[in-house]
């Protein structure tokens, strides 16, 4: 049973919790200092994904480095923890220090029952004083900022961040996933549902979110070789970068 958060944030003590999506990007030798901080803060879900970044060849050879390995590392968490998690664990991993990674977090509009359940009825004194805050209106603003996620072909990862850039992009991470279907390699909305695929994630502010999707859709979009598919969610509580 899918049990839908919503975007209210009532606040009675009953209220169900609002739980988001915390992403955590780093180099992949920092991955084990990302995961034990967690299990230190008691997050109770993650997952860890191995991606790349997507810095090229000349800058890497310009600052000696050879690989791009990037630990992509996924969890859970209330909204009443969100920010002191994301903070407290940015300090652990050295995430101030200029390209070492970036953390933010995605809103969920839905979730099941049983995994809500984990959140609820434990942090409610803290659910109280983040109320109290926002009745006292001294809550931190939020800049309005956007993860933009493609699904295209392998191979044109390279191209189509060279593409975002033109548009204003700063830089991406790319996961090699699979597709699947029923009966292999099938066409669906003129899409090929083939093995291999590639995700690139690209933060992004708001302002900049139309015209970046804009490039990267007329040139690597459904009808390409490269069959895109462009979309973007929002992103908060952006931290190891600042977007412009």
């Amino acid at each position: 049973m899918i049990n839908p958060l919503g975007w209210l944030k009532s606040k009675k003590a009953d209220a169900p919790p609002v739980v988001s999506l915390v992403v955590f990007i780093v180099d992949w030798s920092r991955q084990k200092l990302v995961t034990t901080a967690f299990e230190k803060a008691g997050v109770q879900i993650q997952y860890t994904a191995k991606g790349r970044g997507t810095a090229s060849k000349e800058i890497l050879d310009l600052l000696g480095i050879g690989a791009t390995d990037k630990a992509v590392v996924l969890s859970l968490e209330d909204e009443t923890r969100l920010r002191p998690l994301i903070k407290d664990i940015a300090g652990k991993v050295g995430l101030w220090e200029r390209g070492a990674g970036v953390a933010f977090s995605v809103p969920l509009s839905g979730i099941n029952t049983p995994i809500l359940g984990m959140f609820s009825g434990e942090r409610e004194s803290e659910r109280e004083a983040i109320n109290e805050e926002e009745e006292a209106g001294i809550m931190e603003t939020k800049k309005r900022s956007d993860l933009i996620m493609c699904i295209l072909n392998q191979g044109y990862s390279d191209e189509v961040m060279a593409e975002a850039r033109k548009a204003g992009a700063g830089g991406g991470t790319v996961l090699s996933v699979r597709g699947t279907a029923r009966q292999g390699r099938v066409k669906f909305f003129g899409i090929s549902v083939q093995n291999e695929k590639e995700i690139i994630m690209v933060l992004s502010t708001r302002e900049k979110k139309n015209a970046i999707m804009s490039a990267v859709s007329e040139k690597f979009g459904v009808q390409s070789e490269a069959e895109g598919i462009v979309f973007s969610v929002p992103a908060d509580n952006i931290t190891g970068i600042e977007l412009r």
